[in-house]
């Protein structure tokens, strides 16, 4: 059995599917999975169900629903219902819990990737961490859970797992700029810095790599439109790191065309 999150929901065991059509029982997977080997309060479950305003019907639907999962579980795995309710699809007390392997959820993937790439890191081979990092983020089919409509609970566990994501990009782009990609990174921080419009230190790399790149005039044209962005919209002006930047580049700095940092996650500039 093979489950993915990060991405369209799905659970497949060889051609067999055990996602329920049913939008209800598909939120209940949902927060499930993304709490593998711990305990869901029924209460979390019917939060996210119906927002914090259960019928009075709520613990038995919620009952009925777990009923529906583990039936089709059973049903994908092709082994009676009584195995998913002893070894998956627990019921604790107070809620109830679903037990994975390691390696069946692809969040478990994606994580041990990201440890393995920040250890690199630390150890200063930069090489192998952007590799990591990149088959880390090759895990992502797509914004997490994206078919599945998402009450408060699953809001967060999403927020969580896509801040993440941002995170490890950033940290990729970095990596990947200290070691002279700039030129290959060039189109993933253009589409980057449209997707997130505020997001300052990704409009850095982007200038950095534009700058590095030969094209000083379009560096310097990047920071303007976040400036009058940031100006229009939120009545701000860029950090101080950004605007030292912006004069970095206006200048010529020579220190902005080092390719190779020191070992780490510090700034590419200081």
């Amino acid at each position: 059995m093979y489950v993915n999150v990060l991405g369209p929901l799905t659970l497949r065991h060889g051609t067999q599917s055990g996602v329920p059509t049913a939008m209800k029982p598909r939120k209940v997977l949902s927060l499930l999975l993304l709490n593998d080997g711990r305990v869901v309060p029924a209460a979390t479950l019917m939060t996210e169900l119906w927002d914090g305003a259960p019928p009075r019907t709520g613990p038995t639907t919620l009952q009925t629903y777990i009923l529906h999962l583990r039936k089709l579980l059973a049903q994908a795995l092709s082994v009676p219902t009584a195995v998913i309710t002893r070894d998956i699809l627990q019921t604790r007390p107070g809620g109830y819990c679903f037990i994975l392997r390691s390696g069946q959820l692809d969040v478990h993937r994606y994580y041990d990737l990201v440890a393995e790439a920040d250890c690199a890191l630390d150890a200063g081979d930069e090489r192998t961490a952007e590799a990591v990092y990149r088959r880390a983020l090759a895990v992502w089919q797509g914004p997490a859970l994206v078919d599945v409509v998402h009450g408060r609970p699953l809001q967060a566990e999403v927020a969580r797992l896509e801040q993440s994501r941002l995170t490890v990009t950033e940290r990729s782009i970095e990596t990947r700029l200290r070691l002279g990609g700039h030129q290959e990174a060039l189109s993933d921080l253009a589409s980057l810095v449209v997707e997130h419009r505020f997001h300052e230190g990704m409009h850095g790399q982007y200038m950095l790599a534009l700058h590095r790149s030969g094209q000083r005039t379009r560096a310097l044209a990047v920071y303007q439109r976040l400036r009058l962005t940031m100006a229009e919209e939120l009545g701000l002006e860029p950090s101080v790191k950004l605007q030292r930047l912006q004069q970095a580049v206006l200048v010529s700095d020579p220190r902005l065309d080092h390719e190779a940092g020191a070992p780490g996650r510090g700034p590419v500039v200081a």
